[in-house]
């Protein structure tokens, strides 16, 4: 059983750009409501597409770079990369059937 994981702008190159898997990333703050309403359906998927799907957490505040550098100004935003790359974007509380519509056409 997979969990989401912190990422940091020191490490987002190593868990995300160079992954081979697809990456999922919540980009997200502890003050955030919407971020809290999100964090277990985001846990949900990185259960369930263990394997298949890597799942990280990104705190804003802690890790401005990264967020400036996809252009994250609301939050919860959750990019989905593959191969490095920013293939999906869904911004706010999405639920899990509509997040797993971005998501599963992506994973092989």
């Amino acid at each position: 059983m997979s969990s989401a994981t912190a990422v940091t702008d020191g490490s987002f190159q190593q868990e995300v750009i160079k992954a081979t898997e697809p990456v999922l990333v919540d980009f997200w703050a502890s003050w955030c409501q919407p971020c809290r309403m999100v964090a277990p359906v985001v846990e949900e998927i990185a259960s369930e597409n263990s394997g298949k799907l890597k799942v990280l957490k990104l705190d804003v505040d802690e890790n401005q770079n990264t967020a400036m550098q996809y252009n994250v100004s609301s939050i919860p935003t959750l990019i989905l990369f593959k191969e490095g790359q920013p293939v999906e974007r869904v911004v706010g509380f999405s639920p899990k059937d509509r997040l797993m519509s971005k998501i599963a056409p992506h994973l092989s």
